[in-house]
């Protein structure tokens, strides 16, 4: 049909819950990407008003959900209606600068063996974020973090300050390759996604991306990032507002990963010791993280960027 607009390469695919202004802004810059995609917009019963503020654009696509259903779930209801060969699952506090998924699409083109794409993110200071690249979290290194008092979901790579900014979008930049990368940018051919059968539902918030990215190793597709495509995220600022309940996800997703991928290789008098372990860090991280929510709404009102 002539003047018809060209099929997608790539859907995109955002998870929304009370993003806030976060969620306008990373509309905008993934519909000024250069190339033919689509928007879908998986909203989990937002409240805050942040819909209203969405671009009117023919590329978008919202759905609404009665409740909250979990990041997985909506994951996979938002890959249900893609028409793109390409899904890129992406945060609603990301912003992808010019350039970036052409960069980030050229890459896994020339990398046929990649099964899913992460990209290097970055802070509010344009340090980089240390969770782009992580290591499974098997249970020696979840008990290692734990008696160290540090995070109990991951082992992470620190690298080098990076810049927002993408790579030349020739494919030829570089891809490094990693156990896992952040759940906050995945970029997952459809056939890869769909032979996987999607995010395990049984997630609610976090640890669905360790898995897929296990899952995806374990079906013979590499797990690679490219790190020279630098992307703004935030970190959630809508969990700020549940904090405990977001804790309480986090240890209970790390378990169900415990379960499914190690439990049958972990000695029997090992995994008392590791079921206790999490869930004492989860009083102490709960605890941390509701004074820091509570002395974050204390504080003064911090500028919108």
């Amino acid at each position: 049909m002539p003047g018809a607009a060209p099929p997608p390469r790539v859907t995109v695919v955002v998870v929304a819950h009370d993003s806030g202004a976060d969620l306008a802004r990373c509309a905008a810059s993934v519909l000024a990407q250069s190339l033919p995609l689509e928007l879908v917009v998986v909203d989990n019963a937002s409240s805050d008003g942040s819909l209203r503020a969405l671009p009117a654009d023919s590329r978008l696509r919202l759905l609404l959900n009665p409740g909250n259903r979990g990041f997985g779930r909506a994951c996979n209801q938002g890959a249900e209606l893609a028409r793109g060969a390409t899904l890129l699952f992406l945060n609603p506090d990301c912003v992808l600068p010019p350039g970036a998924l052409a960069a980030l699409l050229a890459r896994l083109e020339r990398h046929p063996g990649l099964g899913i794409l992460g990209a290097q993110l970055l802070n509010a200071d344009g340090s980089p974020q240390a969770a782009s690249r992580r290591a499974d979290p098997t249970p020696a290194r979840t008990l290692r973090r734990l008696l160290s008092g540090a995070p109990a979901t991951t082992e992470a790579w620190d690298g080098g300050v990076g810049h927002a900014s993408a790579a030349p979008d020739d494919g030829a930049g570089p891809v490094e390759p990693t156990d896992a990368v952040s759940g906050a940018l995945m970029l997952v051919p459809r056939h890869v996604f769909d032979a996987l059968q999607g995010f395990d539902e049984g997630y609610v918030l976090h640890c669905e991306d360790l898995d897929l990215c296990r899952r995806a190793r374990q079906a013979g597709h590499g797990v690679g990032l490219a790190p020279d495509v630098c992307v703004p995220h935030a970190k959630g600022g809508s969990s700020q507002r549940r904090p405990v309940w977001v804790e309480w996800q986090k240890h209970r997703g790390m378990w169900r990963y415990f379960r499914r991928f190690d439990a049958d290789a972990t000695p029997l008098l090992l995994r008392p010791l590791l079921w206790l372990g999490l869930w004492a860090h989860f009083v102490l991280a709960a605890a941390r993280a509701l004074w820091r929510a509570r002395g974050h709404r204390a504080g003064p009102a911090a500028p919108l960027h």
